[in-house]
This record gives structure tokens, C-alpha cells and sequence, in this order.
């Protein structure tokens, strides 16, 4: 009995194993993604273990994928498609209703459709339910390029109505249908004139030939259409920039598309509608380039800028309503996929600050400092500036106080916090007690220290400034490394408005803190006596002989980001102080580096590129037909030429003869006889390339005797 429980256990536990195996490659995967979680090739490698696993298993990998990608109609679609699979149809609708009208995506909308169609059929309102949901669909996604089909399929949807509404609904479809842009317009144009010539010949004309001014306009712009949408991969996920020139050539590609819809290619008056087409286009872009924050911006200044054109010709309604979705750009944006982006929260900010609605204003700064993992200096330091605008002083005070008391805050809201003092309030009292407060905490960071000698030596007050200099070089609080800065605004100080002998003094003392790194280079600090601004006493090759090194500038290199250090057009330098150019190697004729996935051995000798064809080649595989024009059948070469490497030629035309046919050779007696015969024969074995007296052959051949060209010639001759 034991033993026979030893075993079921163990049998039991090997089931789990083999339940609980995960493949090597999904490991990989995962281990990917804990590094990027936005690495597309382990998503997919997730996604096809997923698909071949039972939906109760991978439905965590789904939410996973919808969750990273929520802006994906493709990844949604996998989703929902593994659900409907599995018949799972409340989870199903429950799946639409999270992303059906956040992601207007088309073959999102089809699955949409296809589902309603095939599941409501039993529903005693199954035709009301399906015109209404492809009515839905065209108010959603009918400015899409691609929306032929819905228009047809609701076309097909509203024609089930009682007699009296069919014609009507189905009429509306038609028209609105054929004065939008869209690939298979004409189709549904001739679609529109039959189906009015079958309700009334008589009345069709004058229908027809009322639209057919916007339809040829909207024939006109589809065309258009079709060319500024090729080459948008609309399908891609929407995934934070990754500065590659496939994703600036795609980004720019976008707003060509968004700056043509804003062109009013329709040349419509109607102000509404030319929104409405933009605002489709920034949706479309929206589902691929969702984390940069240039477009939702943009975006919602359309909106705006449309918002203020409709109040100004007093349509009011459509720009309340223009002006609360511009808001609502900003919501989506700071709600999902840019949650930390400190830019749209303060331009967001700005725009309820411009309707005056200060407390929604204040909600959206506390929202952001809600969050715990961000540096919140630069949020405070916008709430005060706007608390002091919208609110006053005392109100930028009581932001100042709730900055204070975080623990993560730097020292520049001090700074702010003391120069608003001085500039609104111009009390410069107030505005030294902050620096003396913020100096008691961050009397160690160099910046703060700055700071507050910029503030002082604005005021002119040289005592003080001087006094500044002496608290912070003896103190000990700033470290004898970040003290460089210091003690050279403190020699320019004295060389301003010191004497001779306090210029002296502070060169000495510098000296002395420095003494180890300036052993046996005095005169590289004496530079610093003599310079103004970018001028020097010496020549560049002759700083670099004497070891100077300006420490204000390489401290403002190192806080500046790189392409504002290093200026587009190179700099003059010296004569004596360039370095001797030598030979560079030509890159106009290098290839692309375009490494191929899963590259066939021998491909190419160095990982990471193919040869290029040469020109003679290109131009015979112009002339060639595509390759996927053949599909077979395929030769094998290898054999093949093994079997032309063993072939034995004969020697002689009967040997040939009767290789093939395994007859002897005979004389053909027709025709000009076996001599005209055999020559033929032996002309057919010569090869082409082959020495031939050809012209002596075509002079022994008698001409036919039945020859309908000569008989043509004679006749036109008679």
C-alpha cells in the first residue's frame, strides 16, 4: 500500500513538472524583458507560446501584452480572437468595452463587427443590433482610408429595416459614404446610382447628380489619400522613442499625413469637419506613436486653436466641445502611456489655467507629485510660479513651504523660491533669508553656493559677497574638490573691485587648496588673473603647455547636454595648435549596415550586411520577373550537375539518333532529300557559338516552293 502511494505521488508530481515546464526560449524572453520591457522580439516569442497554449493559461501573458501595448488594435485583436476561439463571450465584450473606442483601429473594428454578426444572429433584435453597430463603427472609424467594407456591410445592415426607414437609412449610408475619401470609392459610387435607379429612374438622376460634384472631390482626395498613407506601418506598437532612422523616417512620414489632413485637401468650408479629419489622423498616429509627447501636444493645440476659430464665427457648441476634448487629450495622455511626463502635465496645466480653472490646475500639479519615483523639484517650481500668478504671493509662499517639507526636493527651489522674492515681492530682505536657509542645507553643492553669489553681486553688495566667499572656502562644508568654481568667482570677484594685494592673497590661498594638482604650474593660475569672459592672455597651444585647465567651462560642458557643447560648425583653432590631417576613407560607397535575422551560412563574410549587386546584374533583375512569380518547380542543382558532369555526348548524329529513340538512324526520302536532311541534323548539333560558313548555307538552300510572302510581293508588283 505504501509503495503503491510512493508511486501515484510521484506520478502525480511528474505531471505538475511537465504541467510547470517552461521552454528555454520563453526564458529568454522573460529575462528580455526584465531588462526592456518593450522589446518587440521577445513579445512575439511570448506571444507564439501563447497562442499555442489553452486561453486559461495564457490569458496572463495577453493581459500582459494589452497592458505594456494598450494602444495595439493588433495585439487587442490576438487577444480577443484567442477569446471568441474559445467561446468565451463575456469575457469577450467585456475585452471590447475596455478597447473598442480607445483604440480606432480597423481590423480591431472588423473583429468588432465579425463578432456581432456571428454571435447576435439568434436575437429576436439581431437586425436593429446590427445596424446599429456598423452605424457605430462608420461614426468611429468612417474617415478611414480602408472603410470601404464597413460602409458596405452597413449598406447590407440598414437595407433589413421596414420599408418606410429602409430607404432612407440606406440612402444615408450611400451618400455620406461616397463624399468620403476612401480606396473602392468608384465601386460604391455605382453601387449608390443603381440602387437609386431601381428606386426611381426619374428621381435617380437628379440624386445622383447632385452628389457628383463631391464625389469627383472626394475620388480626387482618395487618390491623394492612398499616396500620403503608403508606407505607414500602422500596425507597429507604440513603443518610447528609440532615436533609430527607421522610427525618424516613420515619425516624419506621420506628420506629412497630419500636415496634408490640416491642408483641407476636401477645400471644405466647414470647419467642424476639417477637425474632425485631423483629429482622426493624430488618433491613427496616436496608436503607433503614443509615447511621444510632440504629438499628443500638438494635438490638443489643434483642438484649441479649432476651439477658439468656431467661437470667434459663434458656434459655441462645437467649441465648447472642441475645447473640452483638447483637455481630454491631455487626461488620456498623463492617464496612460506617459504617466511621468512632466511637459504635458505643465502644458496641461497652462491650458486649465487659460480657462481659469485654477482648482483643476492645482489637482494636476498634486497628481504628479503624488507620484513617488520622480525628481519633484521642477513641479514645485511650476506650482509656485503659477500659484504666484493665479493666487498671489502668499499662496507661491505656502507651495514653497509644502516643497521644503519633501525630502525630495534639490536646492533650486530655494533659488526660485528667493528670486520670487525679490522680483514680485522686491523685498530683498525676505529673499536673503531664503538663501541663508537653503545655505544651512545645501552649503556642500556648488550650484546653490553659485546661486546665491550671482544674487548677491547683482545687488551690488560687495561686503556681503565677500563674506559669502570667506563662510563657504573656511567652513568646511564644501569639499576641497567641488571648491574649484568657487575660488574662481572668487579671484574674478577681487579682480573686479579688489585691490592689487587682495588679488595676490586669493591667488595664494587658491594655491594652497590646490596644492597637489597645481605643484610646479603657478603661471597656469595666473591666467586666470588676466582673462575676461572667452579672452586669454595666451594662446591655446600655449595653455595646453602650461597645464591650465578653466574650471568654469568644463563644469558648464559637464552640466549642458552634448549638442549644445559641441557647436555644428567647427571651431577656429590655432595655426600651431591643429593636428596633422591625414587621408580618411571614402564612406559615399559603403553599404547600409542591414543585418539579416537568421542569416543562411555564407550570406555574407562579415556578420552584419549583404554585397552589393553589381550594376549589370541590377539591370538583368529589373528585366526579371519577381520571384514570387515562380513557384516551381524548384531544380535541384547539385544532382543536376552531377548528371550533366557523367552524360557522354556521342560523337556522330546516328549514335545520337539512336541514344534517344534506340532506333538506327535512317534517311528521311521527303523534302529535298537525305543530303538537305542531314544537313539539318548536323547544323542543329553545332554549337551557336561555333565557326560556321552560314551565308554559304543559306545560298545552297532553295528558297520553298509555296512561299505566301513571294506570292504577296508578285501580286503588289502586278
Amino acid at each position: 500500500g505504501e509503495r503503491r502511494a510512493l508511486s501515484s505521488r510521484r506520478f502525480f508530481t511528474r505531471i505538475a513538472l511537465a504541467a510547470e515546464y517552461i521552454p528555454e526560449k520563453v526564458k529568454k524572453a522573460e529575462k528580455k524583458l526584465e531588462e526592456n520591457p518593450y522589446d518587440l522580439d521577445a513579445w512575439s516569442i511570448l506571444i507564439r507560446e501563447a497562442q499555442n497554449q489553452p486561453i486559461d493559461k495564457a490569458r496572463k501573458t495577453y493581459e500582459r501584452l494589452v497592458a505594456q501595448f494598450p494602444s495595439s488594435g493588433r495585439f487587442w485583436k490576438l487577444y480577443i480572437e484567442a477569446e471568441i476561439k474559445a467561446k468565451n463571450y463575456d469575457k469577450v465584450e467585456k475585452l471590447f468595452q475596455r478597447c473598442l473606442m480607445k483604440v480606432l483601429h480597423i481590423d480591431l473594428w472588423k473583429c468588432y463587427l465579425s463578432y456581432v454578426r456571428e454571435t447576435k444572429g439568434k436575437l429576436p433584435s439581431y437586425k436593429e443590433k446590427m445596424a446599429q453597430a456598423y452605424d457605430f463603427a462608420l461614426d468611429k472609424i468612417g474617415m478611414e482610408i480602408m472603410s470601404y467594407q464597413v460602409s458596405v456591410l452597413t449598406v447590407l445592415a440598414v437595407g433589413s429595416y421596414a420599408e418606410n426607414q429602409r430607404i432612407t437609412a440606406v440612402r444615408r449610408v450611400y451618400q455620406r459614404g461616397c463624399v468620403n475619401p476612401m480606396i473602392n470609392i468608384e465601386q460604391l459610387w455605382r453601387d449608390y446610382s443603381k440602387y437609386e435607379e431601381g428606386i426611381n429612374v426619374h428621381l435617380a438622376k437628379k440624386m445622383i447628380e447632385d452628389r457628383s460634384r463631391d464625389y469627383m472631390n472626394a475620388r480626387r482626395v482618395a487618390k491623394e489619400y492612398e499616396t500620403v498613407m503608403k508606407g505607414l506601418d500602422r500596425n507597429a506598437p507604440s513603443v518610447p522613442p528609440q532615436n533609430s532612422p527607421q522610427e525618424a523616417q516613420q515619425v516624419e512620414m506621420w506628420k506629412k499625413y497630419i500636415q496634408w489632413e490640416k491642408s483641407n485637401p476636401l477645400r471644405t468650408e466647414d470647419q467642424t469637419l476639417i477637425t474632425k479629419r485631423v483629429m482622426f489622423a493624430y488618433e491613427q498616429c496616436l496608436l503607433v506613436l503614443g509615447h511621444h509627447p510632440d504629438v499628443w501636444y500638438e494635438a490638443a493645440q489643434y483642438l484649441e486653436q479649432s476651439s477658439k476659430l468656431l467661437a470667434e464665427k459663434g458656434d459655441m457648441n462645437n467649441a465648447k466641445l472642441f475645447s473640452d476634448e483638447a483637455a481630454n487629450i491631455y487626461e488620456r495622455a498623463i492617464g496612460t502611456l506617459l504617466k511621468k511626463n512632466m511637459l504635458l502635465y505643465f502644458s496641461f496645466a497652462d491650458y486649465e489655467e487659460s480657462r481659469m480653472k485654477h482648482e483643476k490646475v492645482h489637482s494636476i500639479y498634486n497628481r504628479l507629485l503624488a507620484i513617488e519615483d520622480i525628481d519633484p523639484t521642477l513641479v514645485y517650481i511650476q506650482y509656485m510660479k503659477f500659484a504666484r500668478r493665479a493666487e498671489g504671493i502668499k499662496s507661491g509662499r505656502t507651495i514653497f513651504k509644502k516643497a521644503r517639507e519633501d525630502a525630495r526636493t534639490r536646492h533650486h527651489v530655494y533659488v526660485t523660491a528667493a528670486l520670487m522674492e525679490y522680483y514680485c515681492s522686491k523685498d530683498k530682505s525676505v529673499a536673503f533669508k531664503i538663501f541663508e536657509l537653503g545655505l544651512k542645507k545645501y552649503g556642500d553643492i556648488p550650484e546653490y553656493i553659485l546661486a546665491y553669489i550671482d544674487y548677491l553681486s547683482h545687488l551690488n553688495e560687495d561686503n556681503n559677497t565677500r563674506v559669502l566667499f570667506e563662510r563657504v572656502l573656511t567652513s568646511g562644508s564644501l569639499s576641497p574638490e567641488k571648491s574649484g568654481e568657487i575660488w574662481a568667482r572668487f579671484l574674478a570677484f577681487e579682480s573686479n573691485i579688489g585691490d592689487l594685494a587682495s588679488i595676490v592673497k586669493v591667488e595664494r590661498r587658491r594655491f594652497m587648496a590646490f596644492k597637489d594638482e597645481y605643484e610646479g604650474k603657478e603661471t597656469a593660475l595666473l591666467v586666470d588673473r588676466y582673462k575676461f569672459m572667452d579672452l586669454y592672455p595666451c594662446s591655446p597651444c600655449e595653455l595646453k603647455a602650461l597645464g591650465y585647465k578653466d574650471v568654469s567651462r568644463a563644469k558648464y560642458a559637464a552640466m549642458m547636454p552634448e549638442a549644445v557643447v559641441t557647436p555644428s560648425t567647427p571651431a577656429l583653432k590655432d595655426e600651431a595648435d591643429r593636428k596633422p590631417e591625414y587621408p580618411k576613407p571614402d564612406t559615399s560607397q559603403m553599404i547600409p549596415f542591414q543585418p539579416r535575422h537568421l542569416a543562411p551560412p555564407g550570406l555574407h563574410p562579415v556578420p552584419g550586411g549583404v554585397f552589393p549587386v553589381p550594376p549589370t546584374a541590377v539591370i538583368l533583375m529589373k528585366l526579371l520577373p519577381p520571384p514570387s512569380c515562380f513557384s516551381g518547380p524548384f531544380v535541384q542543382v547539385d544532382e543536376l550537375m552531377e548528371s550533366l558532369r557523367r552524360c557522354v555526348l556521342p560523337e556522330t548524329v546516328d549514335a545520337a539518333v539512336e541514344m534517344i529513340t534506340g532506333k538506327q538512324f535512317e534517311m528521311s526520302r521527303e523534302g529535298n532529300g537525305p543530303v538537305e536532311n542531314h544537313a539539318v541534323a548536323n547544323k542543329s548539333l553545332k554549337r551557336p557559338n561555333a565557326d560556321s560558313d552560314e551565308e554559304e548555307d543559306k545560298g545552297s538552300i532553295a528558297p520553298p516552293i509555296h512561299d505566301i510572302y513571294r506570292v504577296r510581293q508578285q501580286k503588289r508588283v502586278r
